[in-house]
């Protein structure tokens, strides 16, 4: 067996092929493609890992410092709305579109007869957020609002579904998601927003104002108003594509970023009817412009059924806070990258920093919360692609009037649906303040450089700390648990997955970890049922300590049957990952472990860091003094 990687070799973390180096991703992936997929996947998503690694990034450090500038006025004093870029994002833009990012999950790529999946997509803003999380986050509304348009649209707006998924860069426009207002914020229910129809024009119009608009200037940007008559709450909004051109003017079709680029700004009298006020100055995600917007009669189409905008919106919120996820698991994974490559390289008191205890348990840590926190994204990003998929196939739709068999199919997939439910806002919830986490300390471990702007880890602390905001905060996160829980009964395929899993554990080396799992697993079907029959308010209160719980476990069941498949293949790396998790997660340490003589992560530093493979038979021998 190889001895795994050597970061001593490495300068920093830039330069290099992000997907070579991250075989946490080149696993989760290898476990949810299928093979066909897999094997048309892997030189693409290597491809696009150097292209990150090699100029992406060294783009995304530049727009840092010189970001996207509005111009809201022309020098004549008529509102333009352009917003001006650097030619690095523009080059960022090119090369990643162009690699497929959204088009392969919606159209059938080049030598394919069906489109990948959208975990497909959800891999590729993983590696591109190694780079730029900020420029993410309109390569992840451009997927929603394609998503959005191929299940509610029923053809009126094709020209722009076509453009959203455009593989060609000059043919694209990009998609965005204005949702929030002052008045409101996270209470949706509260949006004042209103829409008018227009019989001359023959479209509807949209006065009200978006108080944090990113992506400020795309083509495809959706947004929920009230109509006239419609009633209070979620219950009356309806769903409008609002372009940033006049889509009844003289530019009666989607500007195409080739548009922009080669004509510049709008005339006046192709600018939609609303106005760009300001961008935000923000603490980080800087290549997306984020701005306020005043409608003002803005042109729009509707988008599917009046006063279905809510459940419209949620549909694309699934695919944002699985974005968000993959999103703080690529910033762990550059901070964890960047933090083995120092460690290996900085020299203190006579031997590099990797050599002390204190340090290896760090690294340990940092890589086992790494790979917990992709494993579990890369579940839900399962559940999600294959609900999709049934969908498009219209399976489901179709399971109520078909055979037995396929009403069992069609069972299995709601099974699916109601997990995915559950899983996904807590995956969100809990690697969105891992990312946090993770990138706070990866500045200590540069010292005193990490604290300067001319250091990467600098921004990737800036860019994650908006993740706990992006597509929901812990509480509201946690109160969508509880409706899953309640609405859903999402406990029973939540419980049918974990003991699933822990039935296929029989390897000697994962007895007392499964063990463990087994018990906390107890423990929490008994705090679901306390939650289940006790009063809202105690249930809220407890939501986000049980959100939290459901991860802990859930990942520790997934952890353990990944580890069983690597043992009987003939690797007991992941064995050490699984049980490193459960006994920082789940076990009870007395005195906290000290008076444990644990050595575990001394022994299995090169394995875990470095990725040396373990031979399975010598497993059991990594084990604690107490054992």
């Amino acid at each position: 067996m190889s001895d795994g990687i050597d970061y001593g070799r490495f300068e920093e973390g830039r330069d290099v092929n992000y997907w070579e180096l991250d075989r946490a991703l080149q696993r989760e992936l290898r476990r949810i493609y299928a093979d066909d997929e897999f094997d048309w996947a892997e030189p693409r998503l290597s491809e696009f890992g150097a292209i990150v690694g090699r100029t992406i990034a060294d783009n995304a450090d530049y727009v840092d410092d010189h970001g996207p500038e509005l111009e809201t006025y022309d020098k004549y004093g008529e509102v333009q709305n352009f917003v001006r870029y650097p030619a690095e994002q523009i080059e960022n833009e090119r090369l990643t579109y162009e690699s497929g990012i959204v088009a392969d999950a919606f159209e059938a790529p080049p030598s394919r007869d069906e489109p990948m999946p959208l975990s497909h997509n959800l891999a590729m803003q993983y590696l591109l957020c190694y780079a730029d999380p900020g420029f993410d986050c309109p390569v992840a509304m451009t997927a929603g609002a394609a998503l959005v348009l191929e299940k509610f649209d029923d053809g009126p707006l094709a020209e722009y579904y076509e453009a959203l998924t455009s593989r060609e860069y000059d043919d694209l426009i990009e998609g965005a998601m204005f949702l929030t207002e002052k008045q409101g914020g996270s209470d949706v229910g509260a949006n004042e927003t209103r829409a008018a129809y227009d019989d001359e024009e023959g479209c509807w119009r949209l006065s009200g104002e978006k108080w944090f608009c990113s992506n400020v200037d795309a083509e495809g940007t959706l947004a929920l108003a009230r109509t006239d008559g419609a009633p209070a709450g979620t219950d009356g909004l309806s769903m409008f594509l609002v372009p940033h051109s006049d889509p009844t003017g003289s530019a009666a079709s989607p500007v195409t970023k080739g548009d922009r680029l080669e004509n510049g700004p709008l005339s006046p009298d192709e600018v939609n009817d609303q106005l760009y006020r300001r961008l935000k100055d923000k603490l980080g995600t800087v290549s997306v412009p984020t701005g306020e917007v005043e409608f003002r009669g803005a042109k729009a189409y509707l988008v599917g059924e009046a006063e279905n905008g809510f459940r419209q919106m949620v549909e694309m919120l699934n695919l944002e806070r699985l974005s968000n996820a993959a999103a703080s698991c690529g910033i762990i994974g550059r901070v964890l990258l960047e933090s083995k490559i120092r460690a290996a390289n900085r020299e203190a008191f006579g031997e590099t920093i990797d050599q002390y205890p204190l340090m290896r348990e760090d690294l340990v840590d940092m890589t086992v919360a790494h790979e917990a926190a992709t494993a579990y994204v890369f579940e839900a990003a399962r559940l999600f692609s294959e609900r999709e998929r049934a969908e498009r196939s219209a399976e489901l739709r179709s399971a109520g009037a078909a055979s037995g068999e396929t009403a069992s199919a069609g069972g299995e997939a709601d099974d699916e649906y109601r997990l995915m439910r559950l899983l996904i806002p807590i995956a969100k919830l809990r690697t969105a303040r891992m990312a946090v986490d993770a990138a706070s300390y990866g500045m200590e471990i540069q010292g005193g450089n990490g604290y300067v702007d001319d250091f990467v880890t600098n921004r990737l602390l800036r860019d994650a700390q908006v993740l706990p905001i992006w597509e929901g905060t812990e509480n509201i996160l946690s109160l969508d648990v509880l409706r899953a829980l309640e609405r859903e009964d999402a406990h029973e395929p939540l419980r049918e997955a974990i003991e699933d899993r822990l039935e296929r554990i029989s390897h000697p080396a994962l007895a007392d970890a499964a063990a463990t799992v087994e018990s906390e697993y107890q423990n929490l079907a008994r705090a679901l049922a306390t939650l289940a029959g006790d009063d809202p308010e105690y249930a809220q209160l407890s939501a986000k300590r049980l959100a939290r719980y459901v991860f802990d476990v859930f990942t520790a069941a997934l952890l353990l049957d990944e580890a069983q498949a690597e043992l009987e293949a003939g690797n007991g790396r992941l064995a050490l990952i699984a049980r490193r998790f459960i006994q920082t997660e789940l076990a009870d340490r007395e005195a906290r472990g000290i008076t444990s003589g644990d050595r575990f992560v001394l022994e299995a530093f090169d394995s875990i860091v470095r990725h040396a493979p373990v031979e399975p038979e010598t497993v059991s021998e990594t084990a604690t003094a107490s054992e």
